[in-house]
């Protein structure tokens, strides 16, 4: 072959040689001064092996002659590569249990599905269930029997549904997604998210959403609802849990979506709130209690009033076997010391020193300057009110539901906040169920299933140690949603640790300016490319350009002039506080994304309507 191609007229055939043997042989004959060696016949047949050799040898490389050479020396046969196999099988007759071997029972949903009696909820929940069992044989084999024996309904959630009366927005279970917009094709986003439409997941608000937008802007209505949606879909197929706190007339779907409905200060509720999340600690009740009460209060350490909640919780516990109701505690916090000593004389000498211990410090404190007891009762006093009398422990007839079951079951629990002229006890609400939620999905790292917790009106929820829990709860496999009107309803000193701890942050059309340039801060700036074209006049120094320069003039009405093109990096801001403020249309946001692996969205514009 090399030599068909450094020589082809030797062999007869009608291609020109390749240019390698004449500029070797002219070069020959340059340095020896003449052509009487070049045209010797072995000096011409040695250049032709050598021409030869170097176009063979870099083919033979490439080619890996030698391995080939050497398999057929020892008489191996080349590998043949397998036949290819056939097209995969589609998810629609579940290739995940047919090739385990459980063909009778993927026939059984495949029938299902045909049937129109299995929906995009069974498939997800049979999928989960499956993934879930593998490695647990008992479970995996009792699935099976469940699944020939009731069909798409096995595995079901422990309330029944196998769906939500109605949707209003899209959902892909299979991904866990819901869609709430579609990017806009803006100059500030990458070209890959034009147009493109936008979907949340756990993975996003597992590093928590804080929304901030005035009232009508939409968040309720396009961003609330549509992931309260999500969450209860995903609780049927029993991969979260979520707990959505509103008002009572907050459009937040129906009272038949969801497990738990808790109307607190409606006496017609079947549900009451645990006031301290199931606790049997008397130091964690009074911790997440005090968050409650005191948490926004500047100067008010809540560490010593944890303490002072505990110093009364803990005996109170420890004589009558249950912690104290509202008004009972109230009482203990404004008790005079004859109070406190009555309580001291029935716990027993022996068997609660702690304890004894505890009420004595207690009763050291009160009355002096220091004392935290007068403050937490008039904190506590706005759920002592009528219209609470029969709840938290009040002795209603309505069933006790402890925030510590999201943590342990994928349930949908909805509380309404009483309105009216009680909202100062709703902002206590709020802090108080945050913090509770907090403290029970500590620990969740390997918990299988997603816990959320929805604030449709955050105000007053976000305090210092709030914002601390916010920062663990991503790798608790849990995140928070949280709405607020505007940034003003958290204490100044916490915008930058919010909007930092935060993964997702959205701020919709007609946030004020002060509130953008928290944004602005938070989102940082860009390094963008800018174009300057300058145009310089043009002085000529001769007539006769002159001239021309002039009659130029005359007849386009411009002097003439040369561009002078600068290209240069600068640093500007994603959104500034003036375009949040004032460029961002009615019916969008602007949203940035973070993922829990740690991937990032930059900033961009959201059409909340498409």
């Amino acid at each position: 072959m090399g030599l068909a191609l450094v020589l082809p007229e030797a062999l007869h055939l009608g291609w020109s040689a390749v240019p390698v043997v004449d500029p070797m042989l002219y070069l020959i004959a340059l340095v020896t001064g003449g052509w009487s060696i070049a045209a010797s016949p072995v000096v011409i047949y040695a250049v032709y092996a050598l021409g030869a050799t170097a176009v063979v040898w870099p083919c033979a490389r490439v080619g890996d002659w030698a391995s080939l050479f050497q398999q057929r020396s020892s008489g191996a046969t080349p590998s043949v590569s397998p036949a290819p196999t056939a097209p995969g099988i589609p998810r629609s007759q579940w290739p995940e249990l047919r090739a385990a071997g459980e063909h009778r029972a993927a026939d059984v949903l495949v029938g299902e599905l045909a049937a129109g009696r299995m929906n995009d909820v069974d498939c997800a929940r049979v999928r989960r269930t499956w993934k879930d069992s593998d490695r647990d044989a008992v479970r995996r084999a009792a699935f099976v029997d469940a699944l020939l024996s009731q069909g798409a309904a096995a595995g079901a959630h422990p309330s029944g549904d196998r769906d939500l009366s109605n949707r209003s927005a899209a959902h892909d279970l299979l991904l866990s997604q819901v869609r709430v917009g579609r990017w806009v094709a803006a100059e500030r986003g990458p070209r890959t998210y034009h147009g493109a439409g936008l979907a949340l997941d756990p993975e996003l608000l597992g590093t928590s959403l804080l929304a901030v937008g005035p009232s009508g802007a939409g968040k309720t209505r396009s961003l609330i609802a549509p992931v309260v949606e999500s969450l209860s879909l995903q609780a049927l197929t029993g991969a979260c849990a979520v707990v959505v706190v509103g008002a009572a007339g907050a459009q937040l779907g129906p009272d038949e979506a969801y497990d738990v409905v808790i109307r607190l200060g409606d006496p017609a509720s079947g549900y009451d709130l645990d006031l301290y999340a199931g606790a049997t600690d008397p130091d964690e009740a009074a911790a997440c209690l005090a968050e409650g009460l005191v948490g926004d209060m500047d100067g008010v350490e809540t560490r010593r009033a944890a303490t002072v909640l505990a110093q009364l919780i803990g005996p109170y516990q420890a004589a009558y076997g249950r912690f104290p109701t509202v008004p009972v505690l109230r009482e203990l916090l404004e008790a005079h010391p004859e109070t406190l000593r009555a309580l001291l004389d029935l716990l027993p000498v022996d068997g609660a020193q702690a304890m004894r211990r505890e009420l004595e410090s207690r009763l050291r404190q009160v009355g002096s300057a220091t004392d935290m007891g007068p403050v937490l009762a008039d904190r506590l006093a706005a759920l002592d009110r009528p219209a609470f009398a029969e709840f938290f422990g009040g002795g209603g007839d309505a069933r006790s539901f402890s925030l510590r079951a999201v943590a342990q079951h994928p349930i949908r629990v909805r509380v309404s906040l009483p309105e009216g002229g009680h909202e100062e006890a709703a902002r206590l609400l709020n802090r108080l169920l945050l913090a509770q939620f907090q403290h029970v999905t500590r620990g969740g790292a390997g918990r299988g299933n997603f816990a959320c917790l929805v604030l449709d009106d955050a105000a007053g929820a976000v305090t210092a140690g709030t914002v601390r829990g916010l920062q663990r709860l991503r790798t608790q496999n849990a995140g928070v949603v949280l709405a607020l009107r505007t940034l003003a309803e958290v204490p100044e000193a916490l915008h930058g640790p919010l909007l930092a701890i935060v993964g997702c942050r959205m701020a919709f059309a007609g946030l004020p300016t002060w509130d953008g340039k928290a944004f602005a801060e938070a989102w940082g700036t860009e390094r963008v490319e800018m174009t300057e074209v300058a145009h310089h006049t043009v002085f000529a120094d001769q007539p006769m350009t002159r001239a021309i320069h002039a009659l130029r003039k005359l007849v386009t009405g411009k002097a003439v002039t040369t561009e002078a093109v600068t290209v240069r990096e600068v640093e500007r801001q994603r959104w500034s506080a003036s375009d949040l403020a004032h460029a961002v249309p009615p019916g969008h946001a602007v949203l940035s994304l973070s993922h829990v692996r740690g991937e990032q969205v930059p900033p961009m514009l959201v059409d909340l309507r498409g």
